[in-house]
């Protein structure tokens, strides 16, 4: 079973059956419907045109659900438009499904949540660690934003602002997580970049291309992580880099700066640094200053004690990170790395260790294992 033909073909089938005239949330069961029906029937009978089928079981799928919902008239009127057989549209829904998602009878986090779920292909789990909260709370989350658009009729597209928070979560997962969304969102972003006009979207578009340029040096031949100091910038795509930093400087030109585009102006900075010891830490910090200012969020403010630990030293850095939450993710590792710094091997090692138990996947896990080993290996000598 080719999981990942699934989820490439899932917001197709899903706008065609909302264009057909079917309500979101109960297209996006039939469609969930149709994915399970695939799932057992494929593996023995793999259908030859696999976009039209899904179409045609999740079409019969909401017929059945409507049958039991609507007067005898609708129903007839929906039999009626049952397609005929023969290929599927080629028609590339996904990007207006992603508008239509951020309805506005949702808050934004519900719209965002449910596009990721129904349009994104992310399970609940994955968005529930993307939004750092228990699986639980996301699927009452994710339920009651289907109740709410239940017989809604999506034809107004929604808020720009909810679908760019879209794209970059799925953007992240597809580049840390396990689902490799992180070319899909880069695709999606450049047709929202070609239609609408708006820095903030460029500067989305040129953090992904940024961060995407290194992916190829993030992980060794084991498929270990490799930090980013420690990559081999020879692997750098140094024309997405070149891209990315391009239309960031448009974007900062215009003089409206948001989010994504102090995102971007880090990672330019690390992008522009022809070693690790080249960074230009200070200017970071002052974009992270940015970002607090701009969000407020304490994973930036994390992300800017490390900054601060290696513009000032990690003795600052430690400092900074004492005034947030330690239960933040990555607050231990971060913890880890700075005392290292400082040359408190002993505390490092043990939070490496510490670290490595909170970690939200494997590969993060073996890394932080590794370094804990590391240094227990030099304090044994």
């Amino acid at each position: 079973m080719d999981e990942a033909l699934l989820r490439s073909l899932t917001p197709g089938v899903l706008g065609i059956l909302v264009r057909r005239g079917a309500d979101f949330a109960a297209a996006e069961d039939a469609v969930q419907d149709a994915l399970v029906e695939a799932v057992r029937v494929w593996p023995e009978d793999p259908p030859r045109d696999a976009k039209g089928w899904l179409v045609t079981v999740a079409w019969r799928r909401f017929l059945d659900a409507t049958r039991a919902d609507t007067a005898r008239r609708r129903r007839e009127d929906l039999v009626e438009e049952e397609p005929a057989a023969g290929p599927a549209s080629a028609v590339d829904d996904t990007l207006r499904l992603y508008f239509l998602c951020a309805h506005p009878s949702l808050t934004p986090s519900s719209a965002v949540a449910l596009t990721l779920r129904a349009v994104g292909g992310l399970t609940t789990r994955q968005i529930a660690r993307a939004y750092l909260v228990p699986e639980a709370t996301m699927a009452q989350r994710i339920s009651r934003a289907k109740r709410t658009v239940s017989g809604v009729r999506f034809d107004r597209p929604g808020d720009v602002a909810t679908v760019l928070r879209v794209l970059y979560l799925v953007f992240n997962e597809g580049y840390s997580g396990d689902v490799d969304l992180a070319a899909e969102a880069i695709r999606l972003t450049r047709q929202l970049a070609a239609r609408v006009d708006h820095p903030e979207v460029a500067g989305l578009l040129a953090l992904m291309l940024l961060h995407h340029a290194r992916r190829a040096a993030r992980t060794g031949p084991d498929g270990s992580l490799v930090p980013l100091a420690e990559q081999d910038r020879s692997r750098w795509d140094t024309a997405s880099i070149a891209e990315g930093v391009a239309i960031l400087q448009a974007a900062l030109a215009r003089d409206r700066l948001g989010e994504f585009q102090a995102q971007a102006a880090v990672a330019a900075l690390h992008a522009d640094a022809p070693s690790a010891e080249d960074t230009d830490w200070v200017q970071i910090v002052e974009w992270y200053d940015e970002l607090v200012r701009l969000t407020d969020n304490p994973v930036v403010r994390l992300n800017r004690a490390v900054a601060v630990g290696e513009a000032d030293g990690p003795r600052a850095g430690l400092t900074a990170l004492a005034a947030l939450d330690d239960s933040l993710p990555r607050h231990t590792a971060a913890a880890a790395y700075l005392h290292e710094r400082d040359g408190n091997l002993a505390t490092a090692a043990r939070l490496y260790a510490e670290a490595a138990h909170k970690a939200p996947d494997l590969a993060e896990r073996d890394h932080l294992t590794r370094q804990a080993a590391r240094l227990n290996a030099r304090l044994d000598r």
